[in-house]
């Protein structure tokens, strides 16, 4: 067999490996890339709808939670104001009451957060049926007679304007009057120079004796270890933090049944009194320009329509003791919230809006970051599978040409040698039919 016959036939031999192996093989390597590609988009939307729900479930799980224990705090702060009445109403045994009722809160030292015990009362008193404190502990220490005061006229009251005495002394035997936060208003610009927002919650009951009313005893809740709940989380972190930052916009705070701010990063949204007991005045839409300026920017949430329809809302909802998740808008962002309700209820903060409500903002941004995140690793495996398919194509193309060359060569030699070397070209030809006559 002619050199130009051989090749001819062994690249015959090779198109029909080719066509029969690397057609196919080819197009089921494009097969599977093309549907790694389309799972990991499936995968990829799933993942986001996925996290999306999981995440905002679980800050609203976290917000719920929190809520509870508020409730428990208050409901144990409750049962202290109803112990204080059967204990000895002496100097000494409301000191050591006092000084026993110990909660941790976190201090900052450095760069550390460390906790460290605190007195969980700022002030504890005896007043008598007509108004007149008897016995007082301020701080942790006895008051001096000169200090004491009548504290059935509000202006004679820390504040200026407090009616705890008058509260208590109207709700019937076991009951136990919650005054709202009380405290002084912190504006934007102290604030920002470092004042933070200080104040209590009072708790009073009537003592009943044989003879009838007593006299009232109020527990000063230093606010601290409420504002503690909301202060040091971040919504999307399971660390404490020492002050969260309002400007990233993920950040827990608390509003009260009236829909006031109670503890939120920004003190200056924190309802407040000015020096001689009014209350500093929300923002609404006809004041927010004027008060924003003068750095008194106290919220609440009912009057914010003007900031965002959904707002009153939100507050109208928690306020019906209800939990859920929102979106609103708010400082040019859009933010996420999940809040519940605080179910401690007085006589004062009846069902269902009861203490008020925990609130859990977190900026949609921020919150898409996490689902930005697994979509990034889901399109870097699918990269990583189709390089690696493309990878093997290639090598088994290579490899198939070399076993096809082969194989053609062989088979063109085994063909070569079953014809003999005169079997083609010119020559004379034969007949079987000449061969039978």
């Amino acid at each position: 067999m002619s050199e130009k016959k051989q090749d001819k036939q062994f690249f015959t031999v090779a198109r029909v490996f080719f066509l029969l192996i690397v057609i196919p093989l080819s197009l089921m390597a494009i097969l599977i890339a093309n549907g790694i590609f389309k799972l990991g988009v499936t995968v990829k939307e799933r993942a986001v709808n996925v996290l999306d729900q999981k995440s905002q479930e679980e800050i609203k799980i976290r917000a719920m939670n929190i809520a509870d224990e508020v409730t428990n705090f208050l409901t144990e702060r409750k049962k202290d104001a109803l112990v204080a009445t059967i204990i000895p109403a002496t100097e000494s045994a409301y000191k050591q009451f006092v000084n026993e009722n110990r909660r941790n809160i976190w201090i900052k030292e450095g760069d550390k957060l460390k906790q460290v015990s605190a007195p969980i009362y700022t002030e504890m008193t005896f007043i008598d049926k007509n108004g007149n404190e008897v016995i007082k502990i301020t701080n942790g220490e006895i008051a001096s007679k000169a200090k004491l005061t009548n504290v059935s006229i509000p202006a004679n009251t820390t504040y200026k304007s407090e009616t705890y005495f008058a509260s208590a002394k109207a709700i019937n035997k076991g009951d136990v009057f919650v005054s709202p936060v009380t405290g002084w208003y912190v504006n934007r610009a102290d604030f920002e120079k470092g004042k933070r927002f200080s104040g209590v919650i009072r708790f009073a009951t009537p003592v009943y004796g044989k003879e009838g009313l007593q006299g009232i005893v109020q527990l000063a809740l230093d606010y601290r270890h409420l504002g503690a709940y909301t202060d040091h989380v971040i919504p999307t972190q399971s660390a404490p933090v020492f002050e969260a930052d309002a400007s990233t916009g993920n950040y827990a705070y608390m509003v009260d049944n009236r829909g006031l701010m109670i503890s939120h990063p920004n003190d200056y949204h924190i309802e407040g009194l000015y020096a001689d007991g009014r209350p500093v005045q929300p923002l609404t839409e006809q004041t927010s320009a004027e008060l924003t300026k003068k750095g008194e920017e106290v919220l609440n949430l009912n009057l914010m329509g003007f900031v965002d329809p959904n707002l009153p809302l939100i507050a109208k909802d928690a306020a019906a003791g209800k939990s859920g998740i929102k979106t609103y808008k708010f400082g040019g962002h859009t933010k996420l919230v999940a809040y519940a309700p605080i179910k401690f209820y007085t006589q004062d903060s009846p069902a269902p809006a009861g203490f008020g409500w925990i609130g859990m903002g977190v900026d949609v941004e921020k919150f898409s970051e996490v689902a930005a995140k697994a979509t990034q690793n889901i399109d870097k495996e699918a990269k990583a599978w189709s390089t690696t398919i493309i990878l093997i194509l290639v090598i088994s193309i290579i490899i198939l040409f070399g076993i096809a060359a082969l194989l053609s060569k062989g088979i063109a030699r085994s063909i070569a040698a079953e014809v003999p070397p005169d079997a083609q070209g010119e020559g004379p030809f034969y007949d079987d039919d000449e061969e039978d006559k």
